[in-house]
């Protein structure tokens, strides 16, 4: 008999055979959907890591993954001494904008012990005391230095953290917020009248002779170790190797000119002598910028320390009372002739066109500075304008304002520079070229 003739039975084979290949293709179709499913789990997940939204953020999602799935942490930093160094270099936009270049500043404020660039160099002077058998911990060594403030805030920042004591001998005019700070991290501070460094009571001169007698009149073996920043190599050395390093990697190695001041001078030479060689000695510019009191900048531009009215035995002792702290030295020290030839020229700044930019920073882009790092930016401005528009320039913030509130801070406040202003050129008197 045919299932022709016969619909009904034909209907129900029908059925039948549908309802087979129905479960048969519903297994099939699970297995594919499984797989599809899978991949697109994956890709899904694989998205959301790379978005904004999961790199800001601990996805749940993550912590319901097979256990196989760890996301890899960076290495933890071993102590505070671990947190110096990769400082952000970043792009300051008034100053862009007023001059016509890029503006790029090392942030070496927010270095983590002691939040000035002398954090580096604090603590690869402590290596090299440890090198050399001058330092051991916990046996009651003492680190002596002189200085104006940031580098001994380092010193007695890191000391502390690896087990020295820290004896800061500093001048009496510098601000007071820096010797509380100071004795706050546990050094002893000594503030002498400023004296020339032929004199054996400059700030300098006491450290190396505290240093001295710790040693020598040790009951208990400890020693005193004289750091000597503005002669030890270890401090331009650590600028060879960390910071130009990292501006060197930030910039891409695109840039035209470094801007620095120089106190002990490691800075400046140390950035110079590591940029200069790794762009092989290519058009990039090292400015000197010098505050008045300095004899820096005529050394860079005519050769000698001072003009023919400041000769010895014409000049007087104390040539300018600066408000600048940190930058500016009427001597050649060791670190600044390790780089001095690498520079190529200078400007000077004064203290009113150093206060004008500190407000300045602060009422245009936020950024609230000490003296030093104001001096730095002036003379950024004034390299950038002899330049071809859209060059590069970097220079370095070197400590915030609160170190100096007292003194560079109150003077902005009494000649009464906190008013709004448009013209940064005309506000600093600084004259374009034509």
């Amino acid at each position: 008999m045919s299932m022709v003739n016969h619909p009904k039975v034909y209907g129900t084979a029908a059925v039948a055979t549908a309802f087979v290949a129905g479960i048969l293709l519903t297994l099939g179709l699970k297995d594919l959907y499984s797989d599809v499913e899978d991949r697109y789990q994956k890709a899904r997940r694989k998205s959301f890591r790379n978005s904004s939204i999961y790199r800001s953020s601990v996805s749940l999602e993550e912590h319901t993954e097979s256990t196989q799935s760890i996301v890899e942490a960076p290495e933890i930093p071993e102590g505070i001494e671990g947190c110096i160094g990769n400082t952000p270099l970043f792009k300051i936009r008034s100053l862009s904008e007023a001059t016509g270049c890029t503006i790029l500043a090392k942030a070496e404020f927010l270095n983590g012990a002691g939040g000035s660039p002398k954090d580096r160099v604090a603590l690869n002077m402590i290596k090299l005391g440890e090198e050399r058998g001058l330092l051991t911990p916990g046996q009651g060594d003492t680190i002596y230095e002189g200085t104006v403030g940031s580098t001994g805030i380092s010193l007695a920042t890191l000391a502390r953290a690896k087990g020295y004591k820290a004896y800061i001998c500093m001048p009496n005019d510098q601000s007071t917020e820096k010797s509380d700070l100071l004795h706050h991290l546990g050094a002893e501070v000594e503030r002498v009248t400023p004296a020339p460094i032929t004199s054996t009571g400059h700030f300098v001169n006491l450290a190396r002779r505290r240093a001295q007698e710790h040693t020598a009149s040790s009951q208990d073996k400890s020693r005193g170790f004289f750091a000597d920043q503005f002669e030890s190599e270890a401090n331009y050395q650590a600028h060879v190797g960390s910071t130009g390093p990292e501006i060197y990697l930030q910039t891409g190695g695109q840039l035209d000119a470094f801007v620095a001041g120089a106190g002990t001078g490691g800075t400046i030479s140390g950035i110079a002598i590591y940029l200069k060689h790794h762009m092989h000695m290519s058009a990039l510019r090292i400015i000197l910028a010098d505050p008045v009191g300095s004899g820096l900048y005529n050394k860079v531009k005519h050769g000698v320390m001072f003009s023919n009215t400041e000769r010895e035995g014409t000049r007087r002792r104390q040539q300018v009372d600066t408000i600048v702290e940190g930058v500016g030295i009427n001597r050649l020290t060791e670190n600044f002739e390790h780089g001095r030839e690498l520079i190529d020229d200078a400007v000077k700044v004064t203290d009113l066109q150093a206060m004008k930019m500190a407000r300045w920073l602060v009422e245009k882009d936020g950024i609230f500075v000490g003296s030093s790092s104001a001096v730095n930016c002036v003379a950024t401005v004034v390299a950038a304008l002899q330049m071809p528009k859209g060059s590069r320039v970097a220079t370095v913030l070197c400590d915030s304002g609160t170190r100096h509130l007292s003194k560079f801070w109150k003077k902005v406040g009494e000649l009464g520079l906190e008013g709004e202003h448009d013209d940064l050129l005309s506000l600093l008197k600084i004259k374009a070229p034509v």
